[in-house]
């Protein structure tokens, strides 16, 4: 069967979620998810019927959340989906490309491999933050740049200006597509204001990480109507079913949110006590993380990550040498974390 398949799909690796790497443990801390397991109503009345498109009612939820007018909201399965559409949308196989800036989220690359789509890298600085120079004479053919901000999996936000220049340098040539799956955790870095002055800009969403419903897979895509209108002849019929519309909205409403802003605010401090408590073992750098996880580098990471592995503590490794991403959990699987990693290290020195 794999020979009929397209060349590119025979080629392709696929991306390795961290549902795939699996494991056995009682300490997940791989795939940035909320520690929180809210419960929610369902009606579950009208399953007999498609659902809408574009529920009413979620959209003008997630536009009262981000501060935006209705007409500049999508919602899909996920931001991963909003990936696939706006190459689908806006890619010429065999002919445009794509721009990402490693170390980054992978979904990127896969998704325009999938598509037939060109993939072109322009490496972040030492710093992390982009290389616009290097971007620029990269652009040719380049229909969309992407750009995680906090990135994932270093963590670091990147610098407003330079994406004011990005957007500038890009105006009637490429869509600045900035993926904000973390902005959550640290909403006054969001570029969503940015969307009235440049309409070359689109905006990644979604309330899997600090709405913690990473199992609902519900994204969004805020971008101008006009963009968005493109979008809508690309996306599946029925893209969101109707118990996820409901629990979104209820995720959503004024309740919701105050819930998500104090378990948001419990995160931050989770992270901040991992931060601290690994900042003080010899020999380990910890990275400042905007997001719901820190990036490590240890002496060996491939050794740590499998000793915690082993030991039922799951961790997710990096494509940083060294490197590994831990996820901000709940209290004890930090002080559990924590204390596995010093004893990994003490007993190296014993």
């Amino acid at each position: 069967m794999e020979k009929l398949a397209r060349k590119q799909i025979q080629a392709l690796t696929p991306y390795l979620s961290a549902r795939r790497i699996g494991g056995e443990g009682d300490v997940w801390l791989n795939a940035n998810e909320s520690p929180f397991d809210n419960e929610y109503q369902l009606t579950l009345s009208q399953l007999n019927r498609y659902s809408d498109c574009q529920p009413d009612s979620l959209i003008n939820a997630y536009a009262n959340y981000a501060g935006v007018n209705a007409d500049h909201v999508l919602t899909s399965r996920g931001a991963d989906e909003g990936i696939e559409l706006l190459i689908r949308a806006f890619c010429e196989a065999g002919e445009d490309a794509i721009l990402y800036c490693p170390p980054t989220y992978g979904m990127y690359a896969i998704s325009a491999e999938t598509f037939g789509v060109e993939r072109k890298t322009v490496p972040l600085t030492a710093d992390w933050q982009l290389d616009l120079p290097a971007i620029a004479e990269n652009l040719d053919r380049v229909k969309l740049v992407f750009v995680c901000s906090p990135n994932n999996p270093t963590g670091n936000v990147m610098k407003r200006s330079d994406i004011v220049e990005l957007l500038e340098m890009t105006k009637d040539r490429a869509i600045v597509v900035m993926d904000e799956a973390y902005i959550d955790f640290c909403l006054e870095e969001s570029c969503v204001d940015l969307l009235a002055q440049y309409p070359n800009l689109a905006i990644l969403r979604t309330l899997s990480k600090a709405f913690a419903l990473a199992g609902l897979r519900c994204g969004f895509t805020l971008a101008n109507p006009e963009l968005i209108q493109v979008l809508l002849k690309v996306i599946a019929p029925y893209p969101v079913p109707v118990p996820v519309a409901d629990i979104a909205v209820q995720a959503l409403s004024e309740a919701g949110r105050a819930r998500q802003k104090y378990q948001v605010l419990e995160i931050t401090v989770n992270r901040a006590y991992l931060q601290a408590g690994l900042s003080q073992i010899p020999g380990v750098t910890v990275y400042d993380g905007w997001g719901n996880y820190l990036l490590v580098r240890f002496p060996d990471g491939d050794a740590l990550f499998k000793a915690a592995w082993d030991a039922g503590i799951i961790l997710r490794n990096s494509p940083i040498e060294n490197a590994v991403r831990i996820s901000a959990g709940s209290r004890a699987e930090c002080e559990k974390t924590l204390t596995f990693i010093r004893n990994f290290y003490q007993s190296l020195i014993s």
